[in-house]
């Protein structure tokens, strides 16, 4: 497999992904990219949205897998983010002093 690199990922994801997510008040963020599956998670209003699989399948992996066949999958992440929880707890120490 050759190596991918994330910044022409991001080139695809801003030139092709992004817009059609920002007309819904939202994004995509990479998390990770590990054996061939490249990890992204859904921002603003696309992260909870009830079409996000369906946003995942038809225009974010398609896009993807168009520009780079070597990426076998795009996963996304539903999960609170670590920097989210650290983030969170930050404030909530602010708040404690």
């Amino acid at each position: 497999m050759a190596e991918i690199e994330i910044g022409a990922v991001e080139k695809v994801l801003d030139e092709k992904v992004r817009p059609g997510l920002a007309l819904h008040g939202g994004n995509i963020a990479i998390e990770s990219f590990e054996a061939g599956v490249l990890y992204v998670r859904l921002l603003g209003n696309c992260a909870g949205c009830l079409s996000a699989d369906s946003t995942m399948s038809e225009l974010v992996e398609s896009e993807v897998k168009a520009a780079f066949p070597d990426i076998k999958e795009v996963s996304l992440v539903t999960g609170v983010s670590d920097d989210l929880i650290a983030q969170a707890k930050a404030i909530l120490r602010e708040r404690h002093k």
